[in-house]
């Protein structure tokens, strides 16, 4: 896997997490209805959607 593979998998992965409104808190209080996550918990939400 190249850089270029990577980088496309975690862009790929923070829209998906911010499109599910499933963010941290600087997101949160941006997007109505969002649910608030720990940072660990996004970075859950980001490989979720990868």
């Amino acid at each position: 896997m190249g850089w270029t593979e990577a980088a496309d998998l975690i862009v790929k992965g923070m829209e998906g997490a911010i499109a599910a409104k499933t963010v941290t808190y600087d997101f949160e209080r941006q997007l109505e209805g969002a649910k608030l996550l720990k940072c660990s918990e996004f970075g859950d939400a980001i490989i979720k959607h990868m």
